[in-house]
């Protein structure tokens, strides 16, 4: 499975070096190390061998099928040719660390908000340059870690159920870009034509959301009827924002089995900033030459990441499954059941 991270700020930048390649655990660097503090291996009266083992599976140790980063900016907004922030993005097949333009970048670009996602490609996924995530859809941005059951399969009903203008956005192969244009479709459902081109209540766009996974679960069981196949669940970690406000949920439609991991924080952004106090991999040093800034003076703000990027496991929590975090652009930080019934 892939691995992602995510920081939104309403006020305080972050260097994309600081949060992307610096730290040990970085995300550029989880294309081969795994850190999982808190990660639950089995539900009470399942078989632990077997639940450490499926555990194991959705959080591969290698992910190696391409790069993908984004961030946010106001450039073409204060140009007049935007409404609020709009995602600039980078993708590269190469090891993250080899690339000195994904390393240039990281150097000197800042932003309120950024995406990052390291990809573990299906078996039957090809790995070209489209299927790295995040996907753009006009402002908004998705990118998700897990896999649908039976994608190749029900591939044509989530089509059909489509806008031809948010098919018209896919450019890809993979069931995570389908999954965001049927999420898509839905909040056009609601908001109107081209509904990815201006912002939305983030309540709204979880309610698409749901209705989206819904959808595909029931193209789910109606194949599972009409072929007397096994009913297999899907993991759905994935992340949408607009550059102001980010939803984020854990899922996975099974009464035991785990999702693959995912955690959130309100306080990892001071250890990671070099501009203040605190080292993301040790304690009593700095990561910067100089502190400009004291802790109490960072911006609120929220990570999401399939791992902890900093040594401090208690500034981290874990999403519990199939609960999703939903922050507003005040940073106001609710974690709620996503409701999806299966």
């Amino acid at each position: 499975m892939c691995r992602w991270f995510t920081y939104i700020s309403n006020s305080e930048p972050q260097l994309l070096s600081d949060v992307l390649i610096e730290p040990v655990h970085s995300l550029s660097k989880q294309v081969h190390d795994r850190y999982l503090p808190y990660l639950t291996h089995y539900e009470p009266g399942a078989n632990p061998e077997e639940t450490k083992k499926e555990i194991s599976t959705r959080n591969s140790p290698y992910n190696m099928d391409g790069l993908g980063i984004a961030w946010y900016s106001n450039a073409r907004a204060e140009f007049g040719e935007a409404q609020g922030p709009s995602p600039a993005l980078y993708k590269i097949l190469r090891q993250p660390l080899t690339d000195n333009i994904y390393t240039s970048i990281c150097n000197n670009t800042s932003s309120l908000t950024i995406f990052g996602h390291i990809r573990a490609a299906s078996p039957s996924s090809a790995i070209t340059d489209y299927n790295c995530h995040p996907y753009q859809f006009g402002r908004w941005l998705f990118m998700h870690n897990g896999g649908i059951a039976y994608f190749n399969i029900i591939k044509r009903d989530m089509v059909a159920c489509m806008s031809d203008e948010a098919l018209d956005l896919v450019k890809g192969t993979t069931d995570s870009e389908h999954l965001a244009a049927l999420f898509f479709t839905f909040l056009e459902q609601k908001k109107g034509p081209a509904a990815w081109e201006v912002t939305h209540p983030i309540a709204e766009v979880k309610e698409s959301l749901e209705q989206a996974v819904s959808k595909v679960i029931e193209f789910q069981n109606a194949y599972v009827k009409r072929s007397g196949a096994e009913l297999q669940a899907s993991s759905i970690n994935l992340a949408i924002t607009d550059g102001t406000q980010l939803l984020a949920i854990r899922f996975r439609n099974h009464p035991t089995e785990h999702p693959p991991s995912l955690y959130y924080s309100t306080k990892a952004g001071v250890t990671l900033n070099r501009k203040f106090p605190g080292h993301p991999d040790k304690e009593g040093e700095d990561n910067g030459s100089q502190n400009l800034k004291a802790k109490d003076e960072h911006g609120d703000h929220v990570i999401v990441a399939s791992e902890p990027t900093t040594y401090k496991k208690h500034d981290w929590q874990l999403i519990p499954k199939n609960e999703c975090v939903m922050v507003h652009p005040d940073m106001a930080l609710q974690l709620v059941s996503f409701n999806v019934q299966f």
